[in-house]
């Protein structure tokens, strides 16, 4: 089916790729600046199907970074790798062609070489800011509130392509995609998947024939970006890039999906834990065994296991991926100096507020975050219930004590 590259769709009926409608100004949620109307895009594309949002602003997401951010972060930020990455004719550099010592004083044997990368882009190369949802403000608040809208991990990388260049072959991600077009032209040709949706342990090159194959066919979209335009792909989805006629500057956010296959994982874990309990299943195999079929017992151990999965409830395995929910992320950032200032400052009338994207939760009398566990037993209930609602409290309504070390701890700031 031939593809306008304008209108960024399928001329013809029965496309998988549906278009939302223009963003003429950032929505209230971070999701909402994306794809227009959240509500639709979560029943009807998420996991499912490529999403094009066309901006009505082309600089619909100059807030979060520009060319000046980037050269910015290139020569003046002592990024290091792996925050940085270069690609030419579709594979990755050496650190080395790209690093220099830091200089006198420095001891950094691999900061970024902003001689090198000016030479390195003149000749075609693509440069890869990658972890910018740690090292670049707007990015780092952008993609916690993506985060919190879409209840997935986030992580943010940024593709600055030369003229008439492209950075990667045709290939696809593990985790679904959100390409935000900062600056420049970019043509896109989308395929679909090989593997519908992929985990993180079936990367594109172990099918590099599949991709291959299937990219030689005709693009189910192939579509050019403009500044302020915004496609998700979810995870499988085969695309490539090429910049037109400048440079080009892309955001793309990697959404690590949370994924049934991780429950099972933690239901198996669990089930596997209590299994150790049992004095049969923790019992040797007969002596001089060969480890053939008839030998192994899968009738009681089989039997064992359905019955140590049968006992292991919802809310087992809900503790556990919450536990590595927290690890995945961090929260919002904190000043050290700022939050031993507030410490030695406070008072009856100090208003405090729980740290943002803390993933907190109560357990017991403990208060369990991204950013460690505090006890909370001498807090009355009702100031615990409104800090973790979001509501502000003062350090009199937590008792002095407790204010303080919710405060060492990092798990509330000033309201």
């Amino acid at each position: 089916m031939p593809h306008d590259p304008q209108d960024g769709g399928p001329r013809g009926p029965g496309s998988a790729v549906r278009a939302a409608s223009a963003r003429s100004a950032p929505a209230r949620s971070a999701l909402a600046r994306l794809v227009g109307d959240a509500g639709n895009f979560a029943e009807s594309s998420w996991g499912r199907e490529p999403v094009l949002c066309r901006a009505a602003d082309p600089g619909a997401f100059a807030d979060l970074l520009s060319e000046g951010a980037v050269d910015e972060l290139v020569a003046e930020r002592g990024l290091r790798t792996p925050f940085v990455r270069v690609a030419q004719a579709g594979s990755t550099l050496p650190h080395r062609a790209f690093t220099a010592p830091g200089g006198v004083g420095a001891g950094v044997a691999d900061q970024v070489s902003d001689d090198k990368l000016s030479a390195l882009f003149a000749a075609g190369s693509t440069i890869v800011l990658q972890g910018l949802h740690r090292v670049w403000p707007p990015v780092i608040d952008f993609c916690q509130q993506l985060a919190a809208d879409l209840g997935h991990p986030v992580q943010a990388n940024a593709y600055v392509t030369p003229p008439q260049n492209q950075g990667f072959d045709d290939h696809y991600d593990v985790h679904d995609v959100f390409v935000l077009q900062v600056a420049g032209r970019k043509r896109w040709s989308i395929h679909a998947p090989v593997l519908a949706s992929p985990l993180r342990d079936q990367p594109w090159t172990d099918r590099r024939d599949a991709v291959r194959l299937a990219a030689e066919q005709e693009p189910v979209l192939e579509t050019v970006l403009e500044p302020g335009d915004a496609l998700y792909l979810p995870r499988g989805w085969l695309h490539s890039a090429t910049a037109l006629g400048g440079v080009t500057v892309h955001l793309t956010l990697g959404v690590h999906s949370w994924t049934r296959y991780a429950v099972a994982e933690e239901l198996v874990a669990l089930a596997l834990q209590r299994l150790t309990d049992d004095e049969e299943a923790r019992g040797s195999l007969p002596l001089g065994t060969s480890l053939l079929g008839d030998e192994l017992d899968l009738d009681l151990v089989g039997k064992r296991l359905r019955e140590a999965l049968d006992s292991v409830g919802p809310d087992d395995v809900a503790q556990r991926l919450r536990t590595r929910r927290r690890d995945a992320q961090r929260a919002a950032p904190l000043g050290p100096l700022a939050q031993h200032a507030l410490a030695a400052a406070l008072s009856e009338e100090t208003v405090l507020r729980l740290r943002s994207h803390l993933d907190a939760t109560l357990l017991g009398a403990t208060l369990a975050s991204r950013a460690g566990t505090v006890s909370v037993a001498q807090v009355p209930d009702a100031v615990v219930e409104a800090l973790l609602a979001g509501d502000r409290v003062t350090a009199g309504d937590l008792g002095q004590e407790a204010a303080r070390r919710l405060v060492e701890a990092g798990l509330v700031v000033a309201g």
